[in-house]
């Protein structure tokens, strides 16, 4: 029985691909389970159009993160934090407060979960932070961070 795959299937196919597979396993398992349709020429057709309309998707989707990492890269963001004894913060700057500044100084909304630090920052001074959008776009920011004047 041949199949088109609508969903990624372990050890079997991915979604899109058109395979044999035995006829009780299409029958009883992959279709009922909305995994797989029967291979007709109508159904072929209808995937081939998914497949461009998902690739041109992802081309805009690219094309907007690429925009994206070129109005990130180099801003400089400036945090302020109360500061004790050799200039150690109290408490510390994490992704979410740098996520934050950058959203409130620049307008730009950057998911927090995309930023790299490898511990939070609790020492004022100057830091690179990395930014991963996708596997291969990879923008760098500046934080200062300054000491907070007390009343």
């Amino acid at each position: 029985m041949k199949v088109i795959f609508l969903k990624d299937v372990p050890n079997v196919a991915r979604a899109g691909e058109i395979k044999e597979v035995a006829n009780g396993y299409g029958r009883n398992y992959l279709i009922p389970k909305n995994l797989a349709l029967l291979a007709k020429s109508s159904a072929i057709s209808l995937t081939a159009a998914q497949r461009k309309i998902e690739a041109q998707s992802q081309v805009d989707n690219m094309a907007e993160i690429v925009k994206l990492a070129d109005q990130l890269d180099g801003i400089e963001v400036t945090l302020k934090a109360r500061a004790g004894a050799k200039d150690r913060l109290y408490g510390s700057i994490t992704s979410a407060d740098i996520a934050a500044e950058l959203e409130a100084t620049t307008g730009l909304v950057v998911d927090k979960r995309k930023m790299e630090l490898a511990e939070a920052i609790r020492q004022l001074g100057s830091y690179e932070v990395t930014i991963r959008l996708t596997k291969d776009v990879v923008p760098k920011i500046k934080v200062t961070v300054i000491e907070k004047e007390t009343d």
